[in-house]
């Protein structure tokens, strides 16, 4: 499904400034599988969903979706093959229109019927439908102005847009970060919902590793712009946070950095 080879990305190169953030980097992803991301910042995480998605392109290297080579597809082109989250809810939505008009002009894209506002009784239903199962209320706020609402609720409305017609990849970057524990656990919990529910094939950036552990089927660590750990099967099972750093730090020669990393 995705295929990663060699894929490097130098910022600032030939000056002090420059920064190796993508090393050589390999990865392969199978359909459906549910992949979580941990690291110490700088590490790359954020700048390999950007190449997926197309932010810019790679110095070298190749990215297959699906079969296709998508190196260097415009941003645009991706879209609606690649749905993507981030960390800050305001993104990913249009606030001063509804919640109604929001999820019809991402439904009308990812369908390619071209971008509409008017919204027929069966498209209507289906949105009511979706936005019932996140049991937040939403469906009972369809005409809400989408800066109304808050941060869980605007998070959980884009995870929606971005899966409303199931994409061939699903990037979570952070997507709960922002959020207060409840609601960044509710929020978790519609996520695995519908990466379940559409068998999505899913790459996920967080920095509990408790949660990495735990969410998806495996696990990935990046260090320098490479991945330096892949845990899967019985090895993930049984790893635990306090055994996942200190294989870090065996690997590495260094500690594990805990600015960000949360350990529950």
């Amino acid at each position: 499904m995705l295929y990663i080879r060699d894929l490097t990305k130098i910022f600032a190169p030939g000056t002090p400034n420059e920064h190796t953030a993508l090393d050589h980097l390999d990865l392969t992803l199978e359909p459906g599988e549910f992949v979580t991301v941990i690291g110490s910042n700088g590490a790359g995480k954020s700048t390999l969903f950007s190449a997926i998605g197309g932010s810019f392109w790679p110095d070298s290297g190749s990215i297959f979706l699906d079969g296709k080579n998508i190196t260097y597809d415009p941003e645009h082109k991706r879209a609606s093959q690649i749905g993507r989250l981030f960390q800050d809810p305001m993104k990913g939505t249009a606030p001063h229109m509804t919640i109604e008009e929001n999820l019809a002009l991402s439904y009308s894209r990812s369908q390619r019927r071209g971008l509409r506002m008017a919204v027929c009784k069966k498209d209507r239903n289906f949105f009511r439908e979706s936005l019932a199962e996140f049991g937040m209320g939403l469906e009972d706020r369809m005409d809400a102005k989408v800066g109304l609402l808050s941060g869980g609720q605007r998070q959980a409305l884009t995870l929606l847009m971005s899966t409303i017609v199931p994409p061939k990849l699903l990037l979570l970057d952070e997507h709960t970060a922002a959020l207060d524990p409840a609601t960044a656990e509710k929020v978790m919990d519609i996520t695995n919902n519908i990466v379940r529910k559409n068998r999505l094939t899913t790459l996920m950036i967080t920095h509990n590793i408790q949660s990495a552990l735990t969410c998806g089927s495996r696990t990935i660590m990046m260090d320098s712009g490479k991945i330096i750990l892949d845990l899967s099967g019985q090895e993930r099972e049984q790893m635990t946070v306090t055994g996942l750093m200190e294989l870090y730090s065996a690997k590495q020669h260094k500690t594990l950095d805990n600015d960000r990393m949360l350990l529950l």
